[in-house]
C-alpha cells in the first residue's frame, strides 16, 4: 500500500491533459487486444478481416487518406484571419476533415460490403458455411471499424504534428517569440480528445449504416446516413433551445432526437477550440456510443435475420 503512495502523488502532480492519456492507455490496449482476439480467435473474426482487406484494397482508401493528408497540410499554412488563434480554426477543419473521411469510408465500405454481397448473392454461400447471420453481421461491423482506424491513424499522427507546428508557426508569423515546447504541447494533447469522441462519432454512424446496408442499396443507405448525420447534428439544438416555439416542430425534435443519435454530443467548443475536454464527459460519450451502436447492432440482426438471399 505505502508503495502505491508515491505514484498516486506523482500521477496527481501531473498536468490534467497528461493524467487522461495515462487513463486512456489501458482502455485503448485492452480494446486492442479484445479486437485482435476476436478477429483471430472468432468465426466473425473471418468476415471482419475479409472486410478490411477488402476495404484497404479499394482505391477510394487511399484517395481518401490523400486528400485529408492535403487539407490538413493546406490548411496549416494558409491564414485563417483569426487574431492570432489560427491553431483554432486548424484544430476545428482538421477534425471534421478526418471525421469526414472516416464516414465515408465507413458507409462506402458497409453499402459494398453488405448491400452489393446480398445483392450478388455472395452472402448467401458465406452462409452456408458454418457462420450464422448474426455473426455475418458483427464481423462486418468490426472490420469496417478496423478498416477505417488503420485509415484515421495516420492522419491523427500527421494533424497532432502538424497542430504542434502550426502554434510556433502563428507566432512566427505574428512577429511574436516562438512559444515554449511545453504549451504547444499542451495544445497538441488537448486535441486528443476531439480525436477519440470523432472516432465515437465514427462508431455510431457505421453501426447505423451496417444495419440500414441489411435491407437497402447503396444509394439509399448514403443518403439516409447524409439524413442521419445533418439531423442529428441539429435536433438536440432545436430541443433545448426551443426554436420557433411551436408545438409540433417540439415535438418531432424530441421524438427525432429520441430514435436517432444525439451526434451532437460529441462536438465540443473544447474539443474545436484545443482546450482540455474532462475524462468524464469523454467516458459519457463512449458509454453513449456504446450503447447505441449495441442497439443499432441488434436492430441489424432483426432486419437481416428473415431477408431472403435466394
Amino acid at each position: 500500500m505505502l508503495d502505491l503512495l508515491p505514484s498516486a502523488l506523482l500521477l496527481a502532480a501531473l498536468p490534467p491533459q497528461e493524467r487522461l492519456l495515462l487513463r486512456l492507455v489501458p482502455f485503448a490496449a485492452g480494446l486492442l487486444v479484445i479486437t485482435a482476439f476476436f478477429c483471430y480467435a472468432t468465426r466473425a473474426g473471418v468476415i471482419a478481416r475479409a472486410t478490411t482487406k477488402e476495404a484497404i484494397r479499394q482505391p477510394l482508401f487511399p484517395l481518401l487518406m490523400a486528400l485529408a493528408l492535403l487539407v490538413l497540410v493546406t490548411n496549416t499554412f494558409v491564414p485563417f484571419f483569426s487574431f492570432g488563434e489560427d491553431y483554432r480554426m486548424l484544430i476545428d477543419c482538421g477534425l471534421a476533415t478526418i471525421l469526414i473521411c472516416g464516414l465515408l469510408l465507413a458507409v462506402w465500405t458497409s453499402s459494398t460490403s453488405i448491400a452489393d454481397e446480398i445483392e450478388g448473392k455472395t452472402a448467401m454461400t458465406l452462409l452456408s458455411k458454418p457462420i450464422n447471420r448474426r455473426q455475418f453481421v458483427l464481423g462486418k461491423f468490426v472490420g469496417i471499424m478496423v478498416a477505417v482506424f488503420w485509415l484515421i491513424l495516420p492522419l491523427m499522427i500527421c494533424f497532432l504534428a502538424l497542430v504542434y507546428y502550426k502554434v510556433g508557426y502563428d507566432s512566427r508569423e505574428s512577429a511574436n517569440p516562438d512559444p515554449e515546447s511545453a504549451f504547444k504541447l499542451t495544445i497538441m494533447l488537448n486535441t486528443i480528445p476531439g480525436l477519440i469522441l470523432s472516432f465515437f462519432e465514427i462508431c455510431v454512424l457505421t453501426s447505423v449504416s451496417v444495419a440500414i446496408s441489411t435491407r437497402v442499396p447503396m444509394v439509399v443507405n448514403m443518403v439516409t446516413c447524409f439524413a442521419i448525420f445533418v439531423v442529428g447534428h441539429v435536433t438536440s439544438v432545436i430541443v433545448e433551445r426551443g426554436v420557433l416555439h411551436l408545438e409540433v416542430v417540439q415535438f418531432t425534435a424530441r421524438l427525432l432526437a429520441t430514435a436517432l443519435p444525439n451526434l451532437e454530443l460529441f462536438k465540443t467548443e473544447a474539443a474545436s477550440t484545443g482546450t482540455f475536454v474532462p475524462p468524464p464527459y469523454l467516458g459519457y460519450a463512449g458509454l453513449y456510443c456504446a450503447a447505441f451502436s449495441i442497439a443499432a447492432i441488434f436492430l441489424a440482426f432483426i432486419l437481416f435475420e428473415d431477408r431472403d438471399l435466394a
